[in-house]
């Protein structure tokens, strides 16, 4: 395993006190004194007993008696809180990081604009399938916090790591890094497109030679010291060749048994299998869980067949790239219901693939506005405003053969707490019919 540098002192102050950061408060309860702030009052912040914790507030009060400040992964580095840690000269240490130098395990950190979450839970599928112990965590469900201590000492820690995770890492090092892809999104919290890329490949600044860099075959240059092992192109280590996967020169399966749809799910397999086969996990365990495996809630999810029409919860595409492809994924007959929050970037980038696949789409929040402008001229656009009217107008056009696809291209806190809570009201409504 790579060296962990060691803990921080306390006093402890956990900025952020969602799942992420309420996982970090009580880890560290047990290595000196936890205080914790937010801005609001989630939910997660009521269990967080024998400690000093501050909601909605600043919690610029509670920084005088800190040494350590943790920065949970939604917690800007302009938030005031960190701006003054920063110039009290307090040390700064995000949740990722943190919970990393407590879990003596091997990782796996799997990042990218897209596919991340599919990724990971299919790397743990391939784990599980070998019969080898495996913990999937990270951005995912399962705050990497919540691992401490609890953890079988020979698992493997399969890792989604978000950019808004690793840019506050300074000596995070996985075994095994891997990058799917990376197109503009997150520019409201970043800045610039080169800023956020620049995020993504912290993941690999720390590994040493003894690590796996996995890398899709396009992507230039080497970035890090670890090294690579690259997947999707025909010269690829992991190759698709002629409808066929190849590890190393080895035939693995047709691309045509790989359960997961659309393309961009067969790069996400790529990548996975690559990761799986490059740390020594059985080719036919590999293979079996690509069979197998069937993806992920609220990622192009099949939730109801109604009167010949598909319902597809595609919740998780949060931004125009994941739209695309999750729009791609069907042959035709696409009813879109796009829209939500803002992240900065426009839609311009959905033309094609609207035009070329939906039959109308239907949107909804407060991006309505931009994907109308944005969307003009390729098929009918219908302002709905929210998702239950969306669904049913959707609904009402579609016929045998046709899809209604939940497709946001956006994030979702104008109307929905998370895309998760989004794609569980889409999968009530339409089983409910």
């Amino acid at each position: 395993m790579n060296p962990r540098p060691p803990l921080p002192p306390g006093p402890y102050l956990v900025v952020g006190l969602a799942r992420s950061g309420a996982a970090a408060a009580r880890m560290l309860r047990e290595h000196g004194e936890v205080m914790g702030c937010d801005s609001g009052a989630p939910p997660e912040a009521d269990g967080l007993h024998g400690m000093d914790v501050r909601l909605n507030t600043d919690g610029l009060d509670l920084l005088s008696r800190a040494q350590t400040v943790v920065k949970s992964p939604g917690v800007p580095q302009q938030a005031p809180v960190i701006v003054s840690a920063r110039e009290r000269g307090l040390e700064i240490v995000g949740e990722l990081e943190l919970a990393w130098g407590l879990i003596p395990n091997e990782f796996v950190a799997v990042t990218g604009t897209n596919g991340k979450t599919t990724t990971v839970e299919l790397l743990g599928a391939m784990y599980r399938e070998a019969g080898l112990p495996v913990e999937v965590a990270g951005n995912v469900g399962t705050p990497l916090a919540s691992l401490a201590r609890a953890i079988d000492p020979a698992a493997t820690v399969v890792c989604e790591a978000s950019s808004f995770q690793l840019e506050d890492s300074t000596e995070f090092a996985p075994e095994c890094a891997v990058l799917l892809n990376v197109s503009e999104d997150h520019l409201d919290r970043h800045g610039s497109f080169d800023d956020y890329v620049a995020a993504k490949l912290r993941v690999f600044q720390n590994q040493s030679e003894d690590d796996v860099a996995i890398l899709e075959s396009g992507f230039a240059g080497q970035p890090g010291r670890a090294s690579t092992v690259r997947f999707g192109g025909p010269d690829s280590d992991l190759a698709e060749r002629e409808d066929e996967l190849w590890w190393k020169g080895v035939r693995m399966l047709p691309t045509s048994e790989v359960r997961l749809r659309g393309h961009h799910n067969l790069e996400n397999a790529m990548a996975a299998s690559a990761a799986a086969l490059a740390r020594g996990v059985e080719q036919q365990a590999v293979c079996d869980a690509l069979r197998s495996f069937a993806g992920v809630p609220h990622r192009l999810e099949e939730v109801a067949e109604r009167d010949g029409v598909l319902f597809v919860n595609d919740s998780k595409a949060t931004n125009v790239a994941s739209a695309r492809v999750g729009i791609e994924a069907f042959d035709g007959g696409v009813h879109l219901i796009a829209g939500g929050s803002l992240k900065g970037g426009g839609f311009a980038g959905l033309r094609e693939a609207v035009a070329s696949r939906c039959r109308a789409c239907y949107l909804i929040g407060e991006a309505a506005e931009q994907l109308e402008a944005d969307l003009q001229a390729t098929v009918p656009l219908h302002r709905c405003g929210t998702l239950e009217r969306a669904l049913e107008a959707a609904a009402g056009a579609a016929v045998p053969g046709e899809t209604v696809l939940l497709s946001p291209a956006c994030a979702s806190y104008d109307q929905f707490k998370n895309f998760e809570e989004r794609g569980d009201r889409f999968r009530e409504l339409a089983r409910r019919g």
